[in-house]
């Protein structure tokens, strides 16, 4: 039965029982994304209390994913010339480049069906069947002896990953507006953690035969030089997903457990209670246009991203004679190591005041413009050591030169640290342009899908014009890939500023819907 609120004036209409029972009734508790749509919530309200134990469950399980997916960094140029996938070794970016390609791949064919799926059986069993996915997958890439095993145990593990939207909407889901300046930066610094934790793993311990024979010299671990860091790597996935299986309950709205009443979300349109709304379809979503700005914008900021991640490491691993800084898998993890701690200093101090002090697509436009610095600075790493190499074919340097180079290195990964919290920002803003809470783990899905779509095919085209540019002798060949990334960027920064546009022009529903929303009353 619908509720009119005009139907009746006496002091117990049925409008007054509606909004008593409503004030009364919470079945979602303060920590829910959808408490701000009561009747009667405002922004000038006190901040919604951060509910910690759900943040720093989700938190553990988001930890995970860059754990696995950043520990082949320091070793996936090494692996494939143990593997002899070419003699050429100009060649070895291409293939290394193939590699994290699969990944992406398989990611974008799976991102939407399970933001999808998760809108109709929920995101926990999403979320930990994904988990223990990546540890299987992860492990199989470490016992993988052939290209094809390595490509097919990485595709496996980039269709686990497509949960990553469905994370993204649990996230949305226990915040709001009020609080989502605090918990988006500390949800924010999993990445960079794992950044650190993973390479630090991937440098330290492959090759295990050889760093450490006292415990490790078994034909086993030299016949699969890698995997051990796949292994720890796995047990960590596993870890979090048993962790995640007991203290990880369900954030879907319509699907919450324990309930106080088997009373679905509604709208309050008109006087009247309506039915809940359904998520949106695809169609409907790329009509509006922020949502549109938003897929693109963030279309190309992973593509940048990822392309800048690939060409460092491989520009680490590259020579000093063909421009690279002839870094081992060891030092290659230490510097990956330091981009992560930059990253989690950036996100614990400084992303709060951010978000509370500047309108987020401005924001987020500032860092699309610090890309192109990060292409243009790198080559001058190189110089650096070239002047004060002792030997330039092995990559010796003098302390001076030496200290040198990895100050440089910590100029530019803190600039592309500063960059890559645009992620953070987009985060905020995909939730903020869904039309209702039904439909945030669709946008989320389809926001995610166009990243990993730019994604697929980035690390292949990264690596290949940088491999294909150190062959060269000639000044404008040998900085090609300069030229051609940094004019990536720079167009980058022209599909950001379509956002802003896009946000005038859009209802804002999730926004509008405070103080309209209620439940259904049956009687």
């Amino acid at each position: 039965m619908v509720v009119d609120c005009h139907a009746s004036s006496s002091s117990a209409s049925p409008c007054e029982e509606a909004q008593q029972f409503l004030e009364d009734y919470d079945p979602l508790g303060d920590d829910s994304a959808l408490e701000n749509q009561k009747p009667g919530r405002r922004d000038s309200d006190r901040p919604t209390p951060i509910p910690k134990a759900k943040l720093a469950t989700l938190c553990a399980v988001r930890l995970v994913d860059p754990i696995a997916f950043t520990q082949i960094f320091p070793y996936v140029n090494e692996m494939m010339e143990h593997l002899h996938v070419t003699e050429n070794h100009s060649r070895i970016g291409f293939y290394s480049g193939l590699v994290e390609s699969s990944f992406a791949i398989a990611q974008v064919l799976s991102i939407y069906q399970w933001a999808r799926l998760s809108d109709t059986i929920g995101r926990r069993p999403i979320v930990l069947f994904g988990i223990f996915g990546i540890g299987l997958s992860t492990m199989l890439f470490g016992m993988s002896t052939t290209l094809t095993g390595v490509i097919m145990a990485r595709s496996l593990s980039g269709l686990f990953s497509g949960n990553i939207a469905v994370i993204h909407s649990v996230l949305g889901e226990i915040t709001d507006s009020t609080n989502q300046a605090i918990a988006f930066p500390l949800y924010g610094l999993c990445w960079p953690l794992g950044a650190i934790i993973g390479p630090l793993m991937g440098g330290l311990l492959s090759n295990p035969a050889d760093k450490f024979p006292r415990w490790f010299d078994a034909y086993f671990f030299r016949k699969y030089p890698y995997f051990l860091p796949c292994f720890a790597a796995a047990v960590i996935a596993w870890a979090g997903c048993t962790y995640g299986y007991f203290y990880l309950s369900e954030t879907h709205p319509n699907l919450q457990q324990g309930r106080k009443e088997n009373i679905p979300m509604s709208e309050y349109r008109n006087g009247s209670f309506e039915k809940p709304s359904e998520p949106a379809s695809v169609r409907h979503l790329l009509t509006i246009p922020v949502v549109r700005a938003l897929c693109l914008s963030g279309a190309g900021l992973s593509f940048i991203a990822t392309g800048f991640d690939v060409t460092f490491v491989l520009f680490c691993y590259t020579s000093l004679q063909q421009g690279g800084l002839a870094f081992n898998a060891t030092q290659i993890g230490y510097a990956l190591s330091i981009s992560g701690f930059i990253s989690i200093f950036l996100q614990l101090f400084c992303m709060p005041f951010f978000l509370r002090r500047f309108d987020h697509a401005r924001m987020y436009n500032f860092c699309m413009g610090l890309w192109p610095f990060c292409f243009v600075l790198l080559p001058g790493l190189n110089i650096i050591a070239r002047w004060g190499a002792i030997d330039i074919a092995t990559g010796e340097l003098a302390p001076t030169t030496k200290a040198l180079v990895w100050i440089g290195i910590g100029c530019i990964l803190t600039i592309s640290r500063s960059a890559a919290l645009a992620f953070s920002v987009s985060m905020i803003l995909v939730k903020d342009s869904a039309p209702n809470p039904a439909s945030l783990g669709v946008t989320n899905g389809i926001a995610q899908f166009a990243m990993c779509l730019s994604r697929s095919f980035s690390p292949a085209f990264a690596s290949s014009l940088l491999a294909f540019s150190i062959g060269y002798d000639f000044i404008l060949l040998r900085y090609l890939w300069v030229l051609v990334m940094t004019t990536i960027c720079f167009l980058g920064t022209t599909l950001s500023r379509r956002i802003a546009e896009g946000r005038r022009q859009s209802p804002r529903p999730m926004r509008e819907a405070r103080g309209q929303t209620s439940f259904a009353m049956a009687h």
